[in-house]
Parts: structure tokens; sequence; C-alpha cells
């Protein structure tokens, strides 16, 4: 896979999760939420919820993808790979990540 293929899915997983602007993600909770996304639906269905995403809200999914490819950006990807090849563990607050992206009001006030 090459390194935009690799940045391209992490985007898309990073999309499909439930990871907010509110969360303040930093490096570790990004690559976890990744790590946990990928493991959840595969990389096909990440990008089928990213698409689906689109297809029904495609002003707020052009926002929630910017936004995304900015943060994948800012983080390293030493940092991602490195908790991707650890396998990750789920965050400490269990109320956050249930691998469905947030749609509407929830995604509006993020």
């Amino acid at each position: 896979m090459t390194r935009l293929n690799v940045t391209n899915a992490r985007c898309e997983a990073l999309f499909a999760s439930g990871l907010q602007r509110s969360d303040t993600p930093d490096a570790d909770m990004v690559a976890e939420v990744i790590s946990r996304t990928v493991r959840q639906l595969g990389t096909r269905g990440c990008a089928g919820r990213m698409a689906q995403e689109f297809g029904d809200h495609p002003e707020m999914a052009a926002d929630r993808m910017r936004w995304v490819r900015q943060l994948v950006g800012e983080v390293s990807a030493p940092a991602i790979a490195r908790r991707a090849s650890r396998g990750g563990r789920p965050p400490a607050d269990p109320g956050r990540g249930t691998g469905r992206p947030a749609t509407g009001s929830a995604r509006r006030a993020a």
C-alpha cells in the first residue's frame, strides 16, 4: 500500500469513527480511534460509511473530511503506525467511539 493510500485509509477510518472536534484528540487518541475503527469496520466498511455520509449529508461530510485530513496531517505518521502495530486499545471513556459517524446536530456541534 502506498503512503497516499495509507493516509486515505486513515482518513476514511477517522471519518467513519465517532471522534469529534470537541474530543480535542491528540496523536495517541487519533491512532487509537483509527485502529479501533478499522478493526470494527474494515477498510471497505470505513469507505462505505464515508460514501454514505457524502451521499446523505454532502455539506457536513465535506466539512468533516476537511477536519479529518487536517488532523491526520498534524499527527505524526510514526505515532499512528506504532499504535496500529501494537493493536491499539479501547479508550478509557466507554462512551466515546461508538464506531458510527456523528450526524446532524452532533456533527454541527463539533
